[in-house]
C-alpha cells in the first residue's frame, strides 16, 4: 500500500501546479481584456480553448489521484479480506480503553479496528511519531465503526481523537500505542 505521506505530497504538487495554471490563464485574460490598443480583443475560441483544456486537466487530475488513495482499494474490497488481526477499541467519558497498553502488529499484516463510542461522536486517528495522520474515521455511539489497515512500515503510533468531543477531549492522546514490528 503506497505511504500516504507520499500520495498527500503528489496531490499538493499537483494541485498547486494547476491551481498556477489557472492564475495564469485567468492573468493573461484579465491583461488582454484591459489592455489598450492593438491586440486588446481576444478571440472567444482561444479564451474556450484554455477553458476548456483546464477543465480537461482538472477532472483529469481528480480522475489521476483518485486512483492513488491507498484505502480505496481495501474499502472496495473489504468484504474479500480476512484481517489477520483484530483490536476493539471502546471510547467513553473523553478516554480511549485500549485492549491492550501496546497493540503490536507485525510488519505487513491487516489489521481491523473496531471502535465503540458509549456517549458521544469521537474521532479515531493513526499518527506517526512526526504527527503527520495515517488515517482516521468517525466514531458514532451506537455503531460498531471499523476501519481495515494494512501496516507497512514499522514504527510507534500515537491514537488520537480528531473530533471535537468537549473541553477534555484535547487530551484524548495515547502515545505509542500502536507498535509496528519487523
Amino acid at each position: 500500500m503506497v505511504d500516504s505521506s507520499l500520495v498527500l505530497f503528489g496531490q499538493t504538487l499537483a494541485y498547486t501546479l494547476y491551481a498556477l495554471a489557472i492564475m495564469a490563464v485567468m492573468g493573461w485574460f484579465g491583461y488582454r481584456v484591459t489592455k489598450q490598443g492593438k491586440g486588446r480583443d481576444i478571440k472567444p475560441a482561444l479564451f474556450y480553448t484554455f477553458v476548456g483544456f483546464l477543465v480537461l486537466a482538472g477532472v483529469s487530475l481528480h480522475i489521476i489521484t483518485h486512483e492513488t488513495i491507498p484505502w480505496k482499494p481495501m474499502d472496495l474490497n473489504r468484504s474479500a479480506i480476512k484481517a489477520d488481526k483484530t483490536f476493539s477499541i471502546n471510547i467513553a467519558n473523553q478516554k480511549f480503553i485500549l485492549p491492550a497498553e501496546k497493540m503490536v502488529i507485525k510488519k505487513g499484516e491487516t489489521v481491523r479496528f473496531n471502535v465503540t463510542s458509549d456517549d458521544l461522536t469521537y474521532g479515531f486517528g493513526l499518527f506517526r511519531t512526526d504527527n503527520s495522520m495515517v488515517f482516521q474515521m468517525q466514531v458514532l455511539p451506537g455503531y460498531v465503526n471499523d476501519i481495515l489497515w494494512r501496516f507497512d512500515k514499522a514504527g510507534a503510533y500515537t491514537i488520537r481523537s480528531t473530533e471535537y468531543s468537549g473541553p477534555k477531549g484535547i487530551g484524548m492522546i495515547e502515545k505509542n500505542a500502536v507498535e509496528v514490528v519487523e
